[in-house]
């Protein structure tokens, strides 16, 4: 699949959001409006992420992204993961729950692999990393088109020179996590500032993400070089959203009047709305995915009896226009307003 061509028909990206506010019937009422659903792979193993493929494709809809987590690397060897176990003994005892093991996994990243070349779906993007350039041709070879996320000049550099065929810059005001190759070294520069030296940079289809939450947002980035723009905190407040209760109605509770980045939840530079969580743990260590794994017990518990200040509230910068529509009639209402800003769609 040519990935200009594509992005030229359904420049509006519903992201892939994981951990479950993306759900298939997001994906399926986004693509089925004319824009660009898109499955999330993270936290999944490979046979729940073939079903979710095969729901989508049974509702009629073939044209949609699948995005995969690239494992990361060592652990550097002064971060101190007993320190922070024992920070977390308190929110474990109040939430009733115990912390999880500080393990180490791929997210069954060579099992996704190989599905994904069987399942032949029209676009696999990465985050967290640029996968290899064996990796990337494998896919492509299927007749997939591809796409790695970047955050610096230098990452879409990257990807470019190991083939990616588009990239997507991420800017700082993107909800959930940080898509930078190395945590520690992330550009957290907004978009508007990172697009054009991006499109400058390489030249390949660059796709846009990072508070983009209405048609005005989606015509300045397609203005600056941009030719098509990933919407996902904009998607939140939909009806096919899997987003909690209680994370919905935050969106819209004045008592969360901002957004922070956080490595508190995941041990990943990742914004949310800023809750007790995130200011209790601002030290938390940079170690991806051994904080995920023990932040997961918490954050279910705290899920459970929703309680929005243990929960990871992942949202973007501008969180306060999301919009309580079906994602058929905000992609319509997107589209319509970029149109009216001077889009050309």
């Amino acid at each position: 699949m040519d990935l200009s061509r594509l992005l030229a028909k359904r420049p509006i990206i519903q992201a892939p959001m994981a951990g479950g506010a993306t759900t298939p019937d997001l994906v399926v009422a986004v693509s089925g409006a004319g824009g660009l659903g898109s499955l999330p792979a993270g936290y999944l193993d490979a046979g729940t992420l073939a079903e979710r493929i095969e729901s989508v494709r049974a509702s009629g809809t073939d044209v949609f992204g699948v995005n995969l987590f690239v494992p990361s690397g060592a652990l550097e060897p002064s971060v101190d993961l007993d320190a922070y176990r024992s920070e977390l003994i308190e929110d474990a005892r109040r939430l009733g729950t115990e912390v999880g093991p500080a393990r180490y996994d791929e997210d069954d990243w060579t099992t996704k692999v190989d599905l994904l070349l069987q399942a032949r779906v029209g676009l696999v993007s990465f985050t967290f990393g640029c996968p290899s350039e064996e990796v990337l041709d494998r896919i492509r070879a299927v007749g997939s088109t591809t796409v790695v996320t970047v955050t610096t000049v230098e990452e879409a550099r990257i990807a470019v020179a190991r083939g990616a065929d588009g990239v997507c810059v991420q800017g700082v005001e993107a909800g959930g996590h940080r898509a930078t190759f190395d945590p520690a070294r992330g550009d957290d520069r907004p978009l508007a500032e990172l697009l054009p030296e991006v499109a400058r940079a390489v030249d390949v289809p660059i796709i846009a993400a990072g508070g983009i939450m209405d048609g005005a947002d989606i015509a300045a980035a397609l203005a600056s070089g941009a030719m098509a723009v990933q919407l996902g905190t904009a998607f939140l407040r939909c009806p096919e959203s899997g987003a909690r209760p209680p994370h919905k109605a935050a969106l819209v509770d004045p008592s969360f009047t901002r957004t922070s980045l956080t490595y508190a939840f995941t041990g990943r530079p990742a914004r949310g709305l800023t809750n007790r969580f995130m200011r209790e743990h601002q030290d938390a260590p940079s170690a991806y995915p051994q904080v995920h794994h023990m932040t997961k017990p918490l954050r279910a518990a705290a899920t459970r009896v929703a309680d929005p200040e243990g929960m990871a509230l992942w949202a973007g910068t501008g969180f306060r226009r999301c919009r309580e529509l079906p994602a058929a009639e905000l992609v319509a209402a997107l589209r319509a307003e970029a149109i009216d800003a001077g889009a050309r769609l």
